[in-house]
């Protein structure tokens, strides 16, 4: 049986740290930010049975848990540089221990994030990272900053992963090649920090958000903090390869409030057009234009034709009863 101690020094304890003055193995860690940057520390739990399957793949569940953090630090513009690591477990599994920390360092070794600490302790699934980044002062892409006028732009593309949930949750009937592509999305989502460090830095984006608990929710937070209304056309939000696939009426509703895409929304002025489409292609992520900023309270949503539809659709909430 493992111990705590060896558990952490087999799976999760590696080399002397690269930035961190001290890493793991004291009482905290010490993080010297670069001179003349702001720390941005963002922090997301994932719960078993909340926002994971039971038996989940532990190599993906690893990947995801830091994904999901990472696409916090990307919204803001930041750097990614250090995490910590609160870790329950049932038991320690060396299968499962094994396969965790290679899709947690895969990710964290593409990005130079390296863990500095953490803790762990025997319970229920549960895992807490907790990220810190770098931006520049005045650079963070704030969600109180949109702007009248300014473009809604959209990373990627949305709701395969909520296509995914309705299959696994038999709401609707995928095939087999349906089901697994789609739950690529669901189970390895592609944090967009490139693209938040290039709008952060080149592109005059004023705010931004991480799309996490559906589009219309978490614009929604953006428009409340900013004092601001929007017009958001549906029917240009870029579904997912399986998605397309799918009745328009389940594309607009996965698209616009799906969950789970850790896409970016985010907006400027229209002025900035070329720049946002060029910070895209350094980053390599295809973006899209989805809609436009608007004094007026209140989000509105319309089709191709610009007419209005009513659709009644939320963002996820921890504690409803969904």
């Amino acid at each position: 049986m493992l111990s705590e101690f060896d558990l952490i020094k087999q799976y999760f304890q590696r080399q002397a740290p690269r930035r961190a003055v001290l890493g793991i193995g004291d009482d905290c860690a010490l993080l010297a930010p670069s001179p003349g940057m702001q720390m941005a520390i963002s922090c997301d739990m994932l719960v078993e049975g909340r926002h994971f399957f039971a038996g989940a793949d532990a190599r993906m569940l690893g990947h995801k848990a830091l994904a999901v953090n990472l696409s916090d630090l990307a919204a803001m513009g930041a750097t990614p540089r250090a995490f910590t690591l609160a870790l329950s477990l049932p038991s320690a599994e060396r299968a499962w221990l094994e396969g965790f920390s290679a899709g947690l360092f895969a990710l964290a070794d593409a990005h130079q994030c390296e863990l500095i600490g953490g803790d762990t302790t025997r319970g229920p699934l549960n895992i807490c990272i907790t990220v810190f980044g770098e931006v520049a002062p005045g650079r963070a892409l704030r969600r109180d900053a949109a702007r009248a006028g300014d473009d809604i732009w959209i990373s990627g593309t949305l709701g395969d992963a909520r296509l995914a949930l309705a299959g696994y949750r038999d709401e609707l009937a995928l095939d087999a090649g349906q089901l697994a592509a789609a739950a690529v999305r669901m189970h390895a989502p592609t944090p967009r920090v490139a693209l938040g460090m290039a709008l952060s830095a080149h592109a005059g984006a004023h705010a931004a958000i991480d799309i996490s608990d559906g589009l219309v929710g978490d614009l929604g937070h953006i428009l409340a903090a900013s004092g601001v209304g929007a017009t958001l056309a549906v029917d240009a939000l870029p579904a997912g390869p399986v998605l397309a696939t799918q009745p328009t009426a389940l594309k607009r509703r996965f698209c616009a409030a799906g969950g789970d895409d850790y896409e970016l929304c985010f907006t400027a002025p229209a002025s900035q057009r070329a720049a946002v489409m060029a910070a895209a292609a350094q980053a390599g992520t295809p973006v899209t234009r989805a809609g436009v900023i608007e004094a007026a309270a209140g989000l509105r949503l319309v089709d191709a034709a610009g007419a209005a539809l009513a659709l009644a659709l939320a963002g996820f909430d921890h504690f409803s009863g969904d």
